[in-house]
């Protein structure tokens, strides 16, 4: 694949370079690994509360983002919770793990390599030029978060496979040397990416490896387990799912969830709850553990997007997912958009384009199967 021409510098939001939506500066803040302590979930909920405008929205990437930041402070009280260690790559700091990882299912686990290689990242000076949009991944041999940059992806309890792009390498690594070996990737590609983004965007990604036998590269099934609702552990134990509704969470819920200790925000926008929670608590506060409340998705929309054609998200409150996943978009940019198989849905002047085709009535097309 050949690297595409760029006509704008990389402008993926952080906690220093906001981008300017039309409900004011919104900030993201990178969760390594989507692990959350109860304390940093407390701190979020504050920032929000006293800085931005209540909530706090989770992102494809196991994110969070606050949004309407009009008031200083926020970089000072985000380092203070431990959840700006570096300055220089905040922007960088972009790292997926399965999410379900040492609770349920899974050749490896995964748990704690995220972090281990978020403290590496930040003593590496030559890696906070990474474009934003650069992702690392760990994953523990389901294949749930395989379609990042470079991933190490367990082949077994205590080995696992490098990826480049999805595609297997042939490159195998210790779990214990996981970590190394893909910021030795990241290193390769910051050095040799010119003006590429991913390393799906150069022609040669094999070129990233360093010299060594490999293995014949193979093929592994992908599946992406439940993270909402009730989930039996491995250890006999029960977790809890919650998925926040279009992925919002407002401060109150967030310090809700913090009660029930620390968490795993998902790349599909919902909360894990690894220790387990009082379920009528969570709905009392108005958080779903319906696996429904997930399938169905927004982005922002109007009034925050000055681009959208439509406020998507009251648009589509009433609408029920029935059993297959819904993506809303304000405009053909579809931001936020799941990687997986979905229904398409984009504001148009005066309706909808619903899997391509034009409507408008929203929940009468949707009330009709259509492909995914």
């Amino acid at each position: 694949m050949s690297t595409p021409a760029r006509v704008r510098a990389d402008a993926c939001p952080g906690v220093f370079a906001t981008h300017d939506a039309a409900d004011g500066p919104l900030a993201r803040v990178r969760l390594p690994g989507g692990a959350v302590s109860a304390d940093r979930l407390r701190a979020l909920a504050s920032c929000a509360e006293d800085l931005g405008d209540g909530n706090v929205h989770l992102t494809s990437r196991a994110n969070v983002q606050l949004r309407g930041v009009r008031r200083p402070g926020l970089a000072g009280r985000l380092a203070e919770a431990g959840l700006l260690p570096s300055p220089s790559h905040e922007r960088v700091r972009n790292v997926l793990a399965s999410p379900l990882s040492g609770v349920r299912g899974g050749l490896a686990d995964v748990r704690g390599l995220s972090a281990a290689l978020d403290r590496a990242l930040c003593t590496r000076p030559e890696l906070a030029d990474l474009p934003g949009r650069f992702l690392f991944g760990f994953d523990d041999g389901r294949g749930d978060v395989v379609g990042t940059d470079v991933c190490w992806r367990a082949i077994g309890p205590e080995t696992g496979v490098v990826l480049l792009a999805g595609a297997d390498s042939g490159w195998v690594v210790s779990r214990d040397e996981a970590g190394s070996a893909l910021l030795a990737v990241a290193e390769a590609f910051a050095c040799r990416r010119g003006s590429a983004w991913r390393i799906g965007e150069l022609a040669e990604p094999s070129t990233l490896l360093p010299d060594g036998p490999r293995a014949a590269p193979r093929t592994r099934p992908s599946r992406i387990d439940p993270t909402v609702g009730r989930i039996q552990r491995d250890d006999g134990g029960e977790a809890v799912g919650v998925a926040p509704r279009f992925g919002q969470l407002t401060a109150a819920q967030l310090r809700t969830l913090a009660d029930f200790g620390d968490v795993v925000v998902t790349p599909w926008r919902s909360v894990l709850l690894p220790g387990g929670a009082d379920v009528e608590h969570l709905r009392a506060a108005g958080l779903s553990t319906d696996p429904a409340t997930a399938e169905l998705s927004a982005c922002i929309g109007a009034p925050g997007c000055a681009k959208s054609l439509a406020d998507v998200r009251a648009d589509a409150a009433t609408l029920v997912a029935d059993g297959q996943r819904v993506h809303v978009s304000g405009c053909a940019r579809r931001c936020g958009r799941p990687s997986g198989p979905h229904r398409d849905v984009v504001a148009e002047p005066g309706g909808y384009r619903v899997d391509g085709r034009w409507t408008s009535d929203l929940a009468d097309a949707l009330a009709r199967k259509g492909p995914s």
